[in-house]
């Protein structure tokens, strides 16, 4: 039985990347299973047979074919233990950046995806699991003097962290050396004044409402608003503030019975339309409509009774 060789493995090799093995498609190779010479193509020595992938490596046993003088040296170097690293020929078919794929370390993304087109014995590889790669159509030799053409990246959680903190600390007004104590201090400080700030608008938002209810129950005291127009004025006066609902209020005259009115005018008023004179003439139940409704001649009355213009 001959020598199992680990062919590869998810290991981290010294150009900071690694192949996945549950990614690396190996059907197409087990068809044309070619043992090569240092990746050189028409320096075919044997085949592997036997291949295997488990446990997170794929392994495989080298037979060497002996058609070549190239192939019985490489077959005695290796029984000898002379040359004794293989490497596999890939084609990058996906890589990732993805924090949970990378290792302490890694400086290049992790081959996720891959296929495996030949293996080859080598003399020096750059670890014990020496590969050549593909991407783009150009080879990526990862043994020694190889040049790799996947592109670096940052895995240093520490500058990482560094960096996100010189930004929150020149956000919070800090120097960028703030330490994270005081950038703690500093949100707890702003979180501290919201909450104050938003405690206080509730606390006056409270008391406004208290004020706006407290005029419109007087004005209804007063006959000059009916009770179920009681929640239309406060909503009006949340609108429009508490100092314009008083004015709206004070203009409105006190509402007074049929019989006074028939008693000073000598009759029923018709039911035709009405011109008012000012903003206290109009009934207290056709004001906001009138405000909704007719903004223009509500203004107009509005002048009429204080000498100044309404904004609505």
């Amino acid at each position: 039985m001959g020598k199992r060789v680990r062919i590869s493995n998810d290991r981290l090799n010294c150009y900071g990347t690694r192949v996945l093995t549950d990614g690396m498609d190996v059907e197409q190779y087990r068809r044309n299973p070619v043992l090569l010479y240092m990746h050189e193509r028409g320096k075919v020595i044997g085949l592997v047979k036997d291949l295997k992938v488990e446990d997170g490596e794929v392994t495989g046993e080298l037979v060497f074919d002996e058609a070549t003088e190239l192939s019985q040296r490489c077959k005695k170097q290796w029984e000898f233990g002379s040359l004794k690293m293989v490497s596999v020929g890939i084609d990058i078919l996906e890589t990732s950046e993805e924090p949970a794929l990378l290792l302490q370390g890694q400086t290049r993304p992790t081959i996720s995806k891959s296929k495996l087109y030949e293996v080859s014995l080598v003399d020096v590889g750059a670890n014990d699991d020496a590969i050549v790669l593909k991407k783009d159509g150009q080879q990526i030799t990862l043994g020694k003097d190889g040049f790799c053409l996947l592109p670096e990246i940052s895995n240093n959680p520490k500058t990482t962290s560094e960096m996100d903190t010189k930004n929150i600390a020149l956000q919070l007004g800090l120097p960028e050396t703030a330490t994270e104590a005081e950038i703690s201090a500093k949100i707890g400080e702003l979180n501290a004044a919201k909450q104050q700030n938003e405690t206080l608008q509730a606390e006056r938002d409270k008391l406004t409402l208290a004020h706006i209810t407290a005029m419109v129950d007087k004005a209804i005291g007063e006959k000059r608003l009916a009770a179920d127009k009681k929640n239309h004025f406060v909503e009006l006066g949340k609108k429009i503030g508490a100092e314009e609902l008083s004015n709206v209020l004070a203009a409105m005259s006190p509402q007074v019975k049929l019989s006074a009115i028939i008693g000073h005018q000598g009759g029923v008023p018709s039911d035709g339309p009405k011109t008012f004179a000012k903003l206290s003439d109009v009934p207290a139940d056709m004001l906001l409509k009138m405000r909704e409704e007719q903004p223009e001649e509500y203004k107009r009355l509005y002048k009429a009774e204080y000498g100044m213009d309404c904004e609505l």
